[in-house]
């Protein structure tokens, strides 16, 4: 699934410290604006526990893991919807990704200038959400101007479209952004097309200090993220940034006991590209054999032919059946055989909606 999520925040919020964390790509992480002029684009591995002991029990030749993609986006200032800083280029970067990844600065550190001055991570989440809503809302006028005219005609699509932008303009107009509006399944097609910045889902991420990662929902700018986004139903997670990219750096030995001296026991990393792929609606499904046990990338909703097409086109057009059996019960079973025997194994057919965690094996014929 060729999904990304994109990386934003102020300069010096810790972004491109993040993303070095996420690839090990080196980005320059300088101590000034925009040292992160084009995007860089990295693929990530999704942690999951459940391929480490599906490869235990299966012992395959490779183990192969879902992959995912961070594309890290230059600094936006105030003044970027009107071409200021690299707000052009930012705003050109941001609509090529799926969902956004809001780094949003939690720590003080005197010897890391902040752009506007001070420390304050609910300005620093306007200031972003107001360019991105004024960018929306000079699209919706332009196109608003041309259909309403074609709407005069009578024309059916026009009318539906200009109903839809009649809804946005207003929310727009309030400063809130669009994904705050829920759309009926009539009107999504037509805001989809319309590709608005502001119906991207948001994961704000509060970038804290090594000595409060420990307890970082007792930060003070932590609780002030995690109210504000509780007001627009979005997910926060604390990591420190800088520790991470240590972390990313140390093999799995050093890295348990870095965890261990930090006061946690899951790195923020493995937490951020989680909740980003849950974020975009993904979700994993597994085949396993002799050869190889893999993880695929699936979108929520997705019937078996679809998934089996995620492997190859010709799975999905000559798909028969799908041996199918949950993670759950081929764990507890211990093999596909015994999980036969025990009836957990099922033949699913064409209009099977395929759940995080189905262990497949796709019969097709071309």
């Amino acid at each position: 699934m060729a999904l990304t999520a994109g990386i934003v925040g102020l300069p010096n919020v810790g972004k491109s410290t993040l993303f070095n964390a996420i690839t090990k790509a080196g980005v320059e992480a300088a101590n000034y604006p925009f040292a992160t002029i084009d995007p860089n684009v990295g693929m990530v591995e999704v942690p999951d526990n459940r391929l480490d002991e599906l490869t235990k029990l299966v012992k395959p030749k490779k183990t192969v893991p879902a992959t995912f993609e961070f594309t890290d986006i230059a600094g936006i200032v105030k003044g970027a919807s009107k071409g200021e800083g690299l707000g052009n280029k930012f705003l050109s970067n941001i609509r090529q990704v799926d969902a956004i990844c809001h780094v949003v600065r939690c720590f003080d550190d005197d010897n890391i200038t902040h752009v506007e001055g001070r420390i304050d991570p609910l300005d620093d989440i306007e200031i972003i959400n107001l360019e991105l809503i004024f960018a929306d809302l000079e699209s919706v006028e332009k196109r608003y101007s041309r259909v309403s005219k074609i709407a005069k005609t009578k024309d059916k699509d026009a009318v539906a479209e200009l109903a839809v932008l009649e809804k946005v303009k207003p929310v727009l107009e309030a400063g809130k952004s669009a994904r705050s509006i829920e759309f009926t399944d009539e009107e999504l097609p037509i805001v989809k097309g319309l590709f608005l910045l502001t119906t991207k889902p948001v994961l704000y991420v509060a970038n804290v200090s090594e000595d409060e990662v420990a307890d970082a929902d007792n930060n003070d700018y932590v609780k002030k993220v995690k109210e504000f986004a509780a007001s627009e139903n979005a997910e926060v997670i604390s990591i420190c940034a800088r520790a991470e990219e240590e972390i990313a750096e140390l093999d799995d030995e050093d890295k348990a006991d870095f965890l261990e001296a930090l006061g946690i026991e899951e790195s923020g990393l493995d937490k951020l590209i989680r909740a980003a792929y849950y974020l975009l609606g993904l979700a994993t499904y597994f085949t396993a054999g002799e050869q190889e046990v893999r993880a695929w990338t699936f979108k929520n909703g997705m019937k078996a032919p679809e998934c089996a097409g995620v492997i190859h086109t010709d799975f999905e057009r000559g798909f028969i059946r799908a041996e199918t059996v949950s993670y759950e019960d081929l764990k507890e079973h211990g093999s596909m055989s015994t999980a036969k025997e025990a009836g957990r194994v099922r033949l699913e057919g064409k209009e099977y909606i395929v759940k995080d965690g189905d262990v497949m094996l796709f019969r097709f014929n071309v």
